[in-house]
């Protein structure tokens, strides 16, 4: 979406290294192994508390991977023909009509996401004020990087103005992009996390990694589409 710096994935190599150093009767491989191991165990412990056939859960499921690939299919069409700035009449105009369009839609995404929550059973481990109140926190830092991402790019910079050619002047570096890549997105999935937490919801949590997943797809695509947008300004910029 916005132009900031692209994110690096996570590796596991770093996790291996402190492993390494922090074991010494078991070997490393041995300790991935039984992190894997865990892991593996706790997903399919929560996936005994979801009905993933579930209709409403699968209508969330839906929600949430159509909205990026809306925005991303829509945005690089008119880079490439101009079609919705015709349409229009200008590039802001069409650039406001296709925010209100992903406005409605993440409306319509976090409807899905809160009733299927609401259709399956909570998770008693979860059910206490330690996670309601883990959640508010992580809802309340997921929102303040939301709001504070929109704050320094405005309604074009967020909603993919640099695809209808209207580019910002620099790099935004401010708060909250001077803490974190993407703080638009994965304060988005922070806003679920704790949503899913408040309601001791396993359904919630599983969906919230749908979430992550089809943000970080969404990053690897538009990350160098977004950077190769800018290095062609600058190269026109030369060029004069």
């Amino acid at each position: 979406m916005p132009f900031g710096a692209f994110p690096v994935p996570w590796h596991p190599k770093g996790l291996q290294t402190q492993l390494c150093l922090g074991t010494k009767n078991l070997p490393c491989l041995d300790v991935v192994l039984i992190l894997i191991q865990v892991d593996v165990t706790a997903m399919a412990r929560l996936f005994g508390y979801v009905d993933v056939t579930d209709a409403g859960f699968l209508a969330a499921v839906v929600s949430i991977a159509f909205n990026p690939l809306f925005w991303n299919v829509v945005a690089r069409w008119e880079h490439k023909t101009r079609a919705l700035s015709r349409v229009f009449g200008s590039p802001h105009a069409a650039c406001y009509c296709l925010g209100a369009v992903i406005l409605m839609l993440n409306c319509v995404r976090s409807h899905c996401f809160t009733e299927a929550m609401k259709s399956q059973p909570k998770l008693e481990g979860l059910d206490c004020h330690w996670a309601y109140y883990s959640g508010l926190a992580i809802l309340a830092v997921g929102t303040l990087f939301v709001i504070s991402s929109f704050l320094a790019l405005g309604f074009t910079g967020t909603f993919l103005g640099d695809y209808f050619g209207i580019l910002m002047e620099a790099k935004v570096t401010c708060f909250p992009f001077s803490v974190l890549d993407n703080p638009m997105y994965w304060g988005s999935t922070a806003v679920y996390l704790g949503w899913s937490l408040m309601h001791a919801s396993p359904a919630g949590l599983l969906l919230t990694a749908v979430v992550a997943i089809s943000y970080t797809i969404a990053m690897l695509y538009e990350g160098p589409f977004t950077e190769e947008i800018y290095q062609q300004k600058q190269k026109g910029a030369k060029n004069k």
